[in-house]
């Protein structure tokens, strides 16, 4: 069985063995604002914060926020430790990182990414319905970047977060489901 699902230049197509056990486990973002922060991805995103790290001596805090259902939230350990290598033996979590104080300062901001230079892109949500969910994001007036139908990409969305990281807002077959009515 080949290695990869398609070609691209660069691939390397053996087996890496050393590697075998190694798990995505986080993206992470710097927030300026926790309280802002956690009500968007909480209430707006509905993701469940799973781990709050607290680091005194360095003044920040660290976030972990995934989506879970029932059945899996009742799996998440109650004790401390045992909740941490939960936490980071998960795969796709948002890590998100808020130094402490930037939320007095009225002029701080975080570079998003998309603007000049740009570097970072954006997150990527799947949803069962996009046109649903950014129905729902409007009346929560969230900040949109591209709704549905804009653009040449139909079927998919962009929105800010409070921080203005762009969400990707996608519906995983959105893109078969055009091609089977084109």
């Amino acid at each position: 069985m080949p290695k990869h699902f398609e070609q691209a230049p660069g691939l390397y197509e053996e087996p890496v063995p050393e590697t075998e056990g190694y798990v995505f486990n986080q993206t992470m973002l710097r927030i300026k604002d926790p309280e802002r922060s956690m009500d968007f991805y909480t209430r707006v995103m509905g993701m469940r914060l799973v781990r709050k790290l607290d680091f005194p001596e360095m003044k920040f805090t660290l976030y972990f926020l995934g989506y879970l259902d029932d059945r899996q939230a009742g799996s998440v350990p109650t004790d401390d430790a045992h909740r941490t290598t939960f936490t980071f033996g998960r795969e796709a979590m948002l890590e998100l990182t808020h130094n402490w104080g930037t939320e007095n300062d009225d002029d701080f901001a975080y570079h998003n990414g998309n603007d000049e230079p740009q570097g970072f892109g954006h997150i990527g949500i799947a949803v069962p319905d996009v046109y649903a969910a950014c129905e729902r994001f409007e009346k929560l007036d969230v900040e949109f970047v591209k709704k549905p139908d804009d653009g040449k990409m139909k079927g998919l969305a962009f929105v800010k977060d409070p921080d203005g990281y762009w969400i990707e807002v996608l519906q995983p077959n959105m893109l078969e489901k055009q091609r089977k009515n084109a």
